[in-house]
């Protein structure tokens, strides 16, 4: 009956919020459904372990999508964002609208600016692009997430997004963690999604398909769409619904102006983790003051944090004239981060429920029983729960929440760095996440005036096929050489 329970509540969960149903109640009602069929306490389940553990995951990573969203914004109404995307668009051309759109989303994600920024200002531009060189509109859904959710989420070393970071405490890694590894799983993702989408357009060409129509303001309903929304925040670190207040420069930024604070953050991450704190003495941290902690679990998010901290103090100072109303523009920053981070942590109390139960024993057993050794186990997991709840980072979170010590133990039974085991629980995450019912999907869609039917095959390619050859690149490498 506990195994039933907890199918249940996952499908209660899926179901509704593929409908568009908010997260923030469906998690705690799916966790009680799960509960009542193991005969356990409901009220003490949802206070002291959905609560607890919903509110472990903002105290740990709150600061990060807080100045994550921050940054984004910022980036959008400085204009830099879509001065970044139309020097892309303008070096290489219409003759490869493709590889422009692709970059232009990877360079702005890779430095730190949400998906959902980067989205709402690189379609309209793609769309004017694919209509000149006559590539059709449903590509541009499938290029957009090549080089927003794929190599620079979850692969690329350094890269501040989210489902980099969750699993740096669990493993005491940094955001670097596995780069050779990262650096060559980026490659996998590129090659294959820029091979596929070439092919595609080939045969569109071939077929005598030109750019076809898209809604005239796809951009624009989709930040106003309530369902779009509610997906949208447990997928991403952004509120769609923040993306239109505030006000956008007229004034566009040279392009050294507007590359400078993405620089900021790389460079400013990889000093903080290799450099700075390996240095400071943080013994304190062991204290009963500081939560009897180390280094090694807060490390990597004081890296990321002191970045883009950093890098916001710098785009401020560059363009202060081209952010005429700051107050504006800072709090839609911050209030864009507010849903999603509340969002993936009622997705974590959900999961430290279920986690929580007899009958987990028997998942548990089965994902640690799966022949290939831990790194195949873990690479199951985060792909079955983000696959499952629609969302990279709320997948990733319950998986190590629930199995993560369990996998650091195996770690070291194994001689695995644990470095290798955070790429490749990051990479496994982003992988069978983009699933229909995943909000950054069906935001995309919304956004570039296209459906499902058109564009999701291609998006399953370059968003899915690609990242899980690059995960098991990442598995056969790491399991013959280790962590590089």
């Amino acid at each position: 009956m506990g195994l039933l329970g907890i199918l249940l509540g996952l499908a209660l969960l899926v179901g509704l919020a593929y409908r568009g149903w908010s997260v923030l109640g469906l998690a705690p009602l799916a966790a009680l459904v799960a509960a009542a069929f193991s005969g356990a306490p409901l009220l003490a389940h949802w206070t002291q372990t959905f609560m607890v553990s919903a509110a472990g995951f903002v105290a740990q990573f709150f600061p990060l999508f807080l100045l994550g969203a921050l940054f984004g914004k910022l980036m959008d109404d400085s204009g830099s964002v879509s001065a970044i995307a139309q020097f892309m668009t303008k070096k290489l051309g219409a003759g490869r609208s493709i590889l422009a759109v692709v970059l232009a989303g990877a360079l702005v994600t890779y430095g730190g600016v949400s998906l959902f920024v980067a989205m709402f200002v690189i379609a309209p531009m793609g769309q004017a692009l694919f209509r000149s060189a006559g590539i059709p509109n449903r590509l541009l859904a499938p290029a957009i997430a090549l080089g927003t959710t794929t190599f620079t989420m979850t692969a690329m070393p350094g890269t501040p997004a989210i489902q980099n970071a969750i699993p740096m405490p669990f493993f005491g890694t940094t955001a670097f963690a596995a780069p050779g590894l990262g650096i060559i799983a980026s490659a996998v993702m590129l090659a294959f999604g820029l091979w596929w989408l070439a092919r595609a357009e080939r045969a569109a060409r071939r077929a005598g398909e030109g750019f076809g129509g898209a809604a005239p303001d796809a951009a624009a309903d989709a930040a106003h769409d309530p369902v779009v929304r509610e997906l949208a925040t447990i997928a991403q670190s952004f509120d769609p619904a923040e993306a239109e207040h505030g006000q956008r420069s007229a004034v566009l930024p040279g392009i050294g102006v507007a590359m400078l604070p993405l620089v900021v953050v790389m460079v400013v991450n990889l000093l903080m983790s290799t450099v700075i704190l390996p240095r400071v003495d943080t013994s304190f941290l062991a204290t009963p003051e500081w939560g009897e902690t180390s280094i090694a679990a807060v490390g990597g998010v004081w890296s990321v944090i002191v970045a883009l901290s950093a890098a916001i103090v710098v785009l401020y100072v560059i363009n202060r004239s081209r952010l005429p109303v700051l107050r504006d523009t800072v709090d839609a920053g911050l209030n864009a981060s507010v849903l999603p981070v509340i969002s993936v942590a009622s997705l974590v109390g959900f999961g430290a429920v279920v986690a929580a139960l007899p009958a987990f024993d028997v998942v548990s057993d089965w994902v640690l029983g799966i022949e290939g050794g831990p790194l195949v186990g873990l690479a199951l997991s985060t792909n079955v729960l983000s696959a499952l709840t629609g969302s990279a980072s709320g997948g990733l979170t319950i998986a190590l929440g629930a199995l993560g010590e369990t996998y650091m133990q195996l770690a070291a039974d194994y001689g695995i760095d644990p470095a290798l085991m955070h790429r490749v629980a990051a990479i496994g995450a982003g992988s069978l996440d983009s699933l229909p019912h995943n909000g950054a999907v069906v935001t995309l869609l919304a956004v570039c005036g296209s459906t499902h039917k058109e564009s999701y095959f291609d998006i399953v390619m370059v968003g899915i096929v690609s990242a899980l050859l690059a995960l098991v690149t990442v598995i056969v490498l790491g399991s013959m050489f280790g962590s590089f």
